[in-house]
């Protein structure tokens, strides 16, 4: 029973200290762990706690005393312990005490099998060094290396908090490098409650996306899900439900209810895509802007996402910068003037860069740049010597305005993308009778609404499956990905194609459940497998399809942005081949004229427009109206669609321009001068191969009766049919195959990406390192010498802080392994031979009865052995003081150089690191050492002795 004021310790998370209870109500307990600053709530009934109970000789302290315990009463359900004249009730324990059972179970002969502790100790080792990685939290997301994605992450990640404006072009992966900011701060705990905020279109994607790439399953909030929580609780906030919610704008602004609820809760990250859409002028905001401000206000981490070209919307990325610091961002006069001036400086950083030789006017702006510092002024004497061109650069890159707030990268620098090849596959429309021109008509009309109507399609006698058909058999080795509106539409043309055409079809839309879509999309990948993948919408949301290369547009959204999202399903970097684009569509339909506009206005097949949407927003009402009568047959409509189709291209010639004239270098340079632009690079680079790491998650699986086969192609089957415990997520729907290559997780989005911080495998080892298995073990060495016994003490030296510290990159609990022999020396080199590994499981040792030398022999040695293992803690406490040390003040001197020249580095961001420094630096010192495991090791004719 949980009585209010007991003691009780987290086997899940032992690192806590001990707990007290702190109220019981009906099923549910609530513990604080006072040193880490956390409350949990637990079920009584199936709550990861054991009581903290001490026994006469082990040692307490609290209230400033401490003692050996002699004796222990029981008052009223709590306990109260004396010892040395003195008594301490269990409620005014110190939260860090020394509890273990390993000795126990020693003593009184409850040991387990050698290779139990083995996988202890290594799992201790493992967890101690990836969780000091900067990959924690994502090893195991099913991402590619891209260069550009893992800079923008790992500098965005390292701000305390994040607040950051990614603004990349299209098909650079924004989503991508969100989702590494929110999966690292989940990870160290800097979050725990997520907020993602989007338009209605983009929430599948994310959930997916999230889900899929990086193991978080956000829960999804409508209308249906409030009133269901409100209904088993009224006076529940719903938001406060769950730890990590997507939720989408329309929801929100049609119940301004669920609104204030949403701003009534904590968040510690808020994320919100499409930002270009929160409209604000100084004079008026819209509604969405308002409750985004409002949110960023009281939210500490924030990530904007937008795609829009600075140089088309410079008020606008103000009212998004303004969003995430209203005190530097203040003023839109003043930004725009100071654009213009980073504008400026950006061409002369393009010379630095080249070494170009300055002209007159471009001296003289430096000047003025660099007034009152003599070591830049000296560098303009000669701006082409290497040295001055790469110290003038680094100044004006610490110089800019934006370049902490805002990352974007472009396309052309980047690089690494295949050319787009346009194929047109038009049908004749001679003999087509009204209602086939008519049916085209209305599928146009049906394409271009937002959303999309419900409709029933019959494309039995469409001519345009007779092009389709032509075209797979053109092409009979490759791969064809067809991507179309609409579920509907999909189930259409799979019946329609059924009997046309022998090649594999596989389908894939919103209708199907996640675990067959991700068979269908296998089946796709498999070379043996389907030729033709016939996509809904939902096909272009976040689907990695690129070893096809040929893409069949069947019909074409109104949206520019999300054509691109369609042709980068094939268009991503690493794409091996050039993309053929087909376009199959009836000659001088709407559909034909929409694909003109896209080819010969926006030149959408061959390039990736940034300016898209501006040219619909200009253009799209009279291009829907001119396509519906160019489909009509008239003959000066169709001259007004020619005139409209040149209006388009000089629009978006004169953007273009625009663009290129306006690209600040500068801002595409800030990230690769910050320090830690390169560190989450380099971590993956060292960690990604590492076969003794995939060997170990296999033995920790099969520990639990998991039965690993390998399948070929660097798959491998876990089969749970002779699970032993019901607690090991992941298995619920039986047998499962996984990878632990990257790249074979990349193409096969149907196999988790296995390493150490994937959910099921961490919670394994967390599952095994807060049991008692392998924490006590008994092995004979057949290379010790005669009459020898060694005592092996396994501490776990931890760091208990609060989260949001991220204490365990400097300090993880690590293990400290002390062996000990029966004359109380320590034996510093001593390791197990591998014949005694080898043979240790044929041995059967009676344990139990040598009980009482064990109980005369280990106390005293492990007594020896923690005195030696309180000498490595301190060492190790002195080395991660050293290493938080260096590391803090190489960032606080940075960002101190930084404020000087920048105003963006805020008095607020430096106080906020200097406050950490601080914390970290009183609490690591804190750290203590807890008793895991213990292994008595002996030669073989010393057991014929006792």
């Amino acid at each position: 029973m949980f009585i209010p004021g007991q003691r009780w310790i987290s086997t899940a998370e032992p690192e806590l200290g001990l707990g007290t209870v702190l109220r019981v109500e009906g099923r549910g307990v609530q513990v604080l762990f006072a040193k880490s600053g956390v409350l949990r709530p637990y079920a009584a009934d199936s709550a990861p706690l054991v009581r903290a109970e001490f026994r006469a000789g082990q040692r307490v302290a609290g209230k400033g005393v401490a003692f050996l315990v002699e004796r222990i009463e029981e008052r009223e359900g709590l306990l109260v312990y004396r010892g040395e004249g003195r008594e301490l009730h269990e409620g005014q324990l110190d939260d860090e005490q020394s509890v273990s059972q390993a000795d126990d179970r020693l003593v009184g002969g409850r040991t387990d099998p050698v290779h139990y502790f083995e996988l202890r100790l290594e799992g201790l080792k493992r967890r101690a060094d990836a969780r000091r990685s900067p990959t924690w939290g994502l090893g195991a997301s099913r991402i590619g290396l891209v260069p550009h994605q893992l800079r923008v992450a790992g500098i965005a990640a390292s701000r305390h908090p994040p607040r950051v404006l990614l603004a990349d072009e299209v098909g650079l992966g924004k989503t991508i490098e969100a989702g590494m900011i929110i999966a690292r701060q989940i990870a160290t705990g800097r979050a725990s409650r997520v907020l993602v905020l989007l338009p209605d279109t983009l929430v599948y994607q994310w959930f997916v996306e999230l889900l899929r790439r990086f193991n978080l399953s956000f829960a999804i909030y409508d209308e249906e899900r409030c009133e269901a929580v409100e209904q088993s609780d009224s006076g529940h906030n719903p938001f406060d439900d769950e730890q990590l919610v997507i939720a989408d704008f329309s929801f929100l602004e049609q119940n301004p209810k669920r609104a204030s609820q949403l701003l009534d809760a904590r968040w510690d990250l808020l994320v919100v895509d499409e930002a270009h859409h929160l409209a604000w002028t100084p004079e008026t905001a819209s509604p969405r802007y308002t409750l985004v401000e409002q949110l960023a206000a009281a939210t500490p981490g924030v990530i904007l996402l937008t795609a829009t070209p600075e140089q088309l919307g410079r008020s606008g990325h103000f009212a998004r910068l303004r969003l995430l610091d209203p005190q530097r961002y203040h003023h839109l006069d003043t930004y725009l003037a100071e654009s213009e001036r980073f504008q400026s400086l950006s061409r002369i950083a393009d010379k630095l860069l080249e070494r170009t030789p300055l002209d007159a006017d471009e001296l003289q702006a430096l000047h003025k740049a660099f007034e009152g510092d003599a070591s830049l002024q000296s560098c303009l004497a000669d701006t082409t010597k290497p040295e001055h061109s790469r110290e003038l650069l680094a100044a004006l890159i610490d110089r800019h305005g934006t370049g902490r707030s805002m990352f974007r990268n472009r396309r052309a620098g980047i690089g690494g993308f295949p050319k787009r090849l346009p194929e047109w596959d038009l049908v004749g429309t001679e003999g087509l009778d009204d209602n086939t021109r008519q049916a085209l008509l209305a599928e146009f009309h049906a394409d271009i609404q937002q959303p999309a109507p419900a409709l029933e399609w019959d494309y039995a006698n469409d001519p345009r499956i007779d092009g389709l058909v032509a075209l797979l058999e053109r092409h009979p080795q490759d791969k064809f990905l067809l991507i179309c509106r609409s579920q509907a539409k999909v189930l259409a043309l799979e019946e329609a194609l059924r009997t046309r055409t022998g090649a594999g079809i596989a389908r894939f839309h919103e209708g199907l459940g996640i675990v067959q879509r991700d068979r269908n999309a296998a089946y796709f990948a498999q070379a043996d497998g389907a030729r033709l993948l016939i996509c809904s919408e939902i096909g272009s949301e976040g689907r990695n399809f690129q070893f096809a290369h040929r893409l069949v547009l069947w019909d074409l959204p109104l949206d520019p942005d999300l054509l691109e999202q369609r042709i980068g399903r094939l268009d991503r970097i690493g794409q091996k081949h050039d993309i053929n684009i087909h376009i199959v569509a009836a000659a001088d339909s709407a559909q034909h004229a929409l694909a003109r506009w896209y080819d010969e206005g926006v030149d959408a097949f061959r390039t990736s427009p940034a300016d898209g949407r501006e040219l619909l927003r200009r253009f799209g009402d009279t291009l829907a109206r001119l396509a519906t009568e160019h489909a009509r047959g008239d003959d000066q409509r169709d001259q007004e669609l020619d005139v409209l189709l040149a209006e388009t291209r000089a629009s978006h010639e004169q953007m273009a321009e625009l663009i290129r004239a306006g690209r600040d270098h500068l801002l595409e340079l800030a990230a690769s001068r910050d320090l830690h632009a390169e560190e989450l690079a380099q971590a993956f680079r060292r960690e990604d191969d590492d076969p003794s790491r995939d060997a170990f998650l296999q033995r920790l699986l099969e520990s639990y009766g998991i039965h690993a086969e390998e399948l070929g192609g660097k798959v491998v089957l876990l089969d749970p049919q002779y699970l032993s415990t019901d607690a090991l997520p992941g298995f619920s729907e039986g047998p499962l195959s996984v990878t632990f290559s990257r790249d074979v997780a990349l193409a096969r989005e149907d196999l988790p990406l296995l390493r150490l911080d994937h959910p099921m495998t961490l919670g394994a080892l967390d599952l095994a390192l807060s049991s008692e298995r392998g924490n006590a073990a008994f092995m004979v060495d057949d290379v010790l010498p005669a009459r020898n016994a060694l005592l092996q003490a396994v501490y776990v030296l931890e760091c208990v802080a609060e989260r949001h510290l991220d204490a365990e990159r400097f300090l993880p609990t690590q293990p400290i392994v002390v062996t000990i022999d029966t004359k109380l020396t320590e034996r510093a080199n001593f390791q197990p031979s591998d014949l005694a590994l080898r043979r240790a499981g044929e041995r059967n040792i009676e344990v139990p009865r040598y009980r009482k030398f064990l109980a005369k022999l280990v106390p005293p040695m492990l007594e020896k052995a923690e005195a030696a293992a309180a000498l490595q803690a301190q060492a190790g406490i002195a080395a991660a003081i050293s290493e938080a040390t260096e590391t803090l003040d190489a960032e606080l001197a940075r960002l101190h150089a930084l404020h000087a020249v920048n105003p963006s580095i805020s008095d607020a961001e430096i106080a906020s690191v200097e406050q950490e420094r601080s914390t970290l630096l009183s609490t690591l010192p804190q750290a203590r050492l807890r008793l895991d495991a213990v292994r008595f090791v002996v030669s073989p004719d010393f057991l014929a002795l006792r």
